[in-house]
Formats: C-alpha cells, sequence, structure tokens
C-alpha cells in the first residue's frame, strides 16, 4: 500500500522548524509530533507483514490555555496536507444521554478527508473544465449552423469565427457581454427539508439527503450573467462532471485510515473524580466510549467503513483539577507519549508578536494599511505589551497568549475607529501611547479583570 501523503522529505528536524515559523517555544511538544509524524512514514517502508502491526503512538499534551496546544496539532496537519479534524471532549456523551457520540468525530474526519481528496481532484481537472465551459459559452455567443448544401467553406469560415471569439473570450474582451445561460440545478422547488438525527445517528440525516436528492431529476434554469461570470459558473460545473465521486471516496477513506489527525481538545474536562452523582455523571461512560474508537475499530460512515487502527490521536487539556492518571487506565495506555507546555515568558511574548509569519504585530499593521494608515511599533513599545500581558495573566487567570490580543485590541481601538479620517498619517506606537490607553484599566484591578 502506498503512503498517500509524501513526507519523506521532512524529517522530524524539518518538521520543527517548520512549525517554528508560526508557534514560538514548546519544543518539546513538536519534537513529539514531529517524530509521531516521521513514524507514519517509516511504517509504510517496513515489511508489509508487520505494517499493520505497528500502531501510531497517540499523544496528551499537558499545559495551560493558549500556549500552543491546537496551533501545534493545526499546522502539523496543514504542513503534511492530513485529513485534520479538531473536536472539544466535553462535546460528547455517553451512549444513551442525549448529545453527540464519539463515532461522529471519525465521520467528521472522513468528510474533511474527502473535501480533501476532493479539491485536490477539481484542480487537476480545471484546466479541461475551462475549455469545455469556453465551448459552451461559444455556443451561446456563435451559435452552430447548419451550413447550406453546396458551400464547401461555411464549416470551415464558421470555425474560424468561432476561434476568433475564443481568442476574445480568453483575453477578456468580452467579460462584459451579459449572456444568458442554462444553469443545473435540483428540482423540487420547494424548501430544503432538514432532518434532525436521534443520538448515535447522526450519519443518517446526511444518506437521507443523499437519496432523496438522487431521486429528484437534474433540471437547468436560464440565468442572466456577464461573461466573466458565466464562465466561472460553467467550469464550476464541468468540473463537478468531470471528477469520479466514487473514486474520490475510496481514495479519501484511505487517505484517513492511514494518515488522519483527531485533535481531542479539553479531554481533562471528561476525566471525572470521585463523585458518581450529578451532572458528571457520564465522564467515564465517555472515556469508555472513545477507548474502542482510540484502540481501533471500524467505524460505518456514509463513504463506506472506517478503520480507525492508525489514525493518530493528539489529546489536550489543562489538568488543573486531574491529571492524566485520573482517566480509566484501558485510555491511559493509549496515549503513551506525553509532553508537557510551559506557561509562556515575558520573553516568549515579545517574540509571539514579532517572530512567526502571521505575528499579531504585522497582522495589525497590514489591516490599517488598507485605510491608508501607516502604524508603527517602536521595540520599547513591543516591551511594554508583553509586560503587561505577562502581568495581567500573573494576577488574573493565565489564558496564555490569547491575553496579546486582548491587550492589542484595547490598545489600538481608538486608532482602529478613526482610521479612515487618519488615512496619509503615520503613528508611532510607543510605551507612553500604551499607557495613556490602558493606564485606567491597569490602575483598577477589578475593571482589568474583567476588561484585559
Amino acid at each position: 500500500m502506498s503512503n498517500l501523503i509524501s513526507i519523506e522529505n521532512l524529517t522530524p528536524r524539518k518538521i520543527v522548524e517548520a512549525l517554528d515559523k508560526y508557534i514560538i517555544g514548546q519544543h518539546e511538544a513538536k519534537r513529539a509530533v514531529a517524530i509521531a509524524m516521521r513514524n507514519r512514514w517509516r511504517r509504510q517502508q517496513v515489511p508489509e507483514e508487520l505494517r499493520d502491526d505497528i500502531l501510531p503512538k497517540n499523544i496528551i499534551m499537558i499545559g495551560p490555555t493558549g500556549v500552543g496546544k491546537t496551533e501545534i496539532a493545526r499546522r502539523m496537519a496543514r504542513l503534511t496536507g492530513a485529513p485534520f479534524v479538531k473536536v472539544e471532549a466535553s462535546k460528547f456523551t455517553e451512549v444513551g444521554y442525549v448529545g453527540r457520540d464519539v463515532e461522529s468525530i471519525i465521520r467528521d474526519l472522513t468528510e474533511a478527508g474527502v473535501a480533501l481528496v476532493r479539491k485536490s481532484s477539481m484542480e487537476k481537472v480545471q484546466e479541461k473544465a475551462r475549455e469545455h465551459a469556453e465551448d459552451r459559452l461559444l455556443e451561446i455567443l456563435v451559435p452552430s449552423v447548419n451550413p447550406p448544401p453546396g458551400s464547401a467553406n461555411a464549416t470551415e469560415e464558421a470555425s474560424s469565427t468561432r476561434e476568433k471569439f475564443r481568442a476574445k473570450l480568453r483575453n477578456g474582451d468580452l467579460d462584459d457581454r451579459e449572456v444568458e445561460v442554462e444553469v443545473s440545478e435540483r428540482s423540487g422547488g420547494g424548501p430544503m427539508v432538514e432532518f434532525f438525527p436521534l443520538s448515535g445517528m447522526e450519519g443518517m440525516d446526511i444518506n437521507i439527503k443523499d437519496m432523496l436528492s438522487n431521486m429528484m431529476p437534474k433540471r437547468s434554469k436560464p440565468r442572466k450573467m456577464k461573461v466573466s461570470e458565466a464562465l466561472k459558473v460553467l467550469q464550476q460545473e464541468e468540473a463537478e462532471e468531470l471528477i469520479d465521486m466514487d473514486e474520490i471516496s475510496r481514495t479519501a477513506v484511505l487517505n484517513v485510515e492511514q494518515n488522519g489527525i483527531v485533535f481531542l481538545d479539553e479531554i481533562d474536562k471528561i476525566v471525572g473524580r470521585s463523585q458518581t452523582t450529578g451532572p458528571d455523571v457520564s465522564r467515564e461512560g465517555v472515556q469508555r466510549d472513545l477507548l474502542p474508537i482510540v484502540e481501533g475499530s471500524t467505524v460505518n460512515t456514509k463513504y463506506g467503513p472506517v478503520r480507525t487502527d492508525h489514525i493518530l490521536f493528539i489529546a489536550a487539556g489543562a489538568f488543573h483539577v486531574s491529571k492524566p492518571s485520573d482517566m480509566i487506565p484501558e485510555l491511559q495506555g493509549r496515549f503513551p507519549i506525553r509532553v508537557e507546555l510551559k506557561a509562556l515568558t515575558q520573553e516568549e511574548f515579545v517574540r509571539i508578536l514579532t517572530e512567526p509569519r502571521n505575528a499579531l504585530i504585522r497582522q495589525y499593521i497590514e489591516l490599517l494599511a488598507t485605510e491608508g494608515l501607516k502604524i508603527e511599533f517602536t521595540p520599547e513599545a513591543i516591551d511594554e505589551l508583553a509586560q503587561i500581558a505577562f502581568t495581567v495573566n500573573a494576577q488574573n487567570e493565565n489564558i496564555g497568549a490569547r491575553r496579546l490580543h486582548t491587550i492589542l485590541e484595547k490598545t489600538l481601538e481608538e486608532v482602529s475607529f478613526e482610521a479612515p479620517e487618519l488615512a496619509g498619517q503615520t503613528i508611532s506606537i510607543t510605551p507612553k501611547y500604551i499607557r495613556d490607553q490602558l493606564d485606567a484599566i491597569l490602575e483598577d484591578q477589578d475593571l482589568s479583570r474583567y476588561i484585559l
């Protein structure tokens, strides 16, 4: 079986370096996920009789909110192109309770996998789909006619005329011309029927919708639009016709089984303590329901059965009032790798503001530049923002890097509001400017607790 995602050149060191571009610190957690991803490639290289017996080493990330747990998993999936889904463990309930059952995690992951393969397949047929769309448009602009008897050159002339129009179409000379095109739509005309499935039957509503939609014949509806818009609509239609959804489904299921990643957030919320009554009675039941999914089982989806044996599960939680050893023993054994993410320091806040490709400072500079306003942050101002974030986290609840969003938004609130009237100006953000905006809040502890 070939590996659907080529990560041969993604060594653990290169994976960590790629994650460093977006996430500051947390080197141990980055190493753990890098090794887990590399092991997937290694497993594909071992003899086939041993391959199925090598199971993924699932990971638990332990650390406070806002330190990069989710971002590490999300960036990891994006880097490798793996099907990925993030779910909150606290949203699921034990079988028999009202709520979502854990098998819906795999159904959601399969949907994500199908979307990935479908997008890739659509991209491959875009060139051919555009040619077909052009032909349909040219048929509207230059209708084909049967040449009268005895006119041997009529066909050549019509072909020449059509090619001239094709050249104009490709050059954009016809973009503003209005045409009437036939656009496919489902028949029925009535409102869409929504299905609200019972607990444990989340996949059934999709199957019923598909069944009913297939029973309804397709029909076309004439729409007037500009040529540029019509070309896009027709190209999308043609691409849909060119792709093979059965093949996409088979490829996607295989991709999910071999390369899927599930990020189970807030797993500490389903780790019950000693009580056996009250609103948390189903916590241990959720763990028991999760166990076969993590351990390896088969889940039925609308695209066929999906085996979970080689799906990588990355769990995360703050574990403030509980600890991983409070999980049921069987589930503990399915998460052999545990890494602790450290609380962020003031120096790391400075780096978060400036170093990543999507650094917060850069985001605000680019946002306000759209209004013609240039803002500049002095190095001292960045230090001041980091110091305030670190202090507020220490005095109140530690929410990690998310505190920077709140403080930056409050600091730039006035500038953001006045930005359209300040076009063409340059504003320098200094420590004095930051204190002028935040001092009144920082001095009042009660106000600071609610605002920052």
